[in-house]
């Protein structure tokens, strides 16, 4: 029997910058040691669109990917331009359910810098590849983790998440290479 390539799909949804999927789907590969393959853009997620917050809910956003024909990927990364929301935050970086096959990334606030200004699109990118990393450790069932020099420690702003590293602490690394050998 064949061992499963284990590959994580990117995909563009709606008006993304074209370099997004692809730095993603590079960190994917030159730090997880994961392949990683570009997907055909989705369409803009106005179906997740909600008038009362002016944002879309990740929750409807997610379920929608999890409709759609990816088996021959591990797991999908989607990545938006737009605002994201979970009920219990005004607003998300990134969105996952633990354990779960899809993870959304928003370059919507990643784009804001610390006086409301764009920040480079180097540190753009940088900042949603550490998002689709930690959103990625999430769907192989890594939790928030108390270690600040941790690529899973819980990021509440653009601040924590421009000082947070690429890569896992020690213990984050070994529950992530376990989760590899069993996934």
């Amino acid at each position: 029997m064949n061992a499963k390539k284990r590959t994580i799909g990117v995909v563009a949804v709606g008006d993304v910058p074209e370099l997004a999927p692809k730095v993603i789907a590079a960190h994917v590969s030159g730090y997880l040691k994961l392949a990683a393959e570009i997907l055909t853009p989705l369409a803009h997620p106005a179906y997740a669109f909600d008038d009362i917050r002016c944002q879309y809910d990740a929750g409807k956003i997610l379920s929608y990917l999890e409709s759609c024909p990816y088996d021959h990927y591990d797991k999908i990364i989607g990545v938006f331009n737009v605002d994201l929301f979970v009920p219990t935050f005004t607003h998300v970086f990134g969105e996952a359910k633990q354990a779960g096959m899809h993870a959304l990334v928003s370059l919507f606030r990643l784009a804001e810098g610390h006086e409301g200004n764009n920040p480079s699109s180097p540190l753009l990118f940088e900042r949603a590849a550490k998002v689709a990393l930690h959103e990625l450790g999430h769907l192989f069932n890594l939790f928030h983790c108390e270690h600040r020099n941790c690529l899973m420690h819980y990021s509440g702003g653009l601040e924590d998440l421009d000082v947070c590293p690429l890569y896992f602490c020690r213990y984050c690394s070994t529950y992530f290479q376990d989760a590899l050998a069993h996934h």
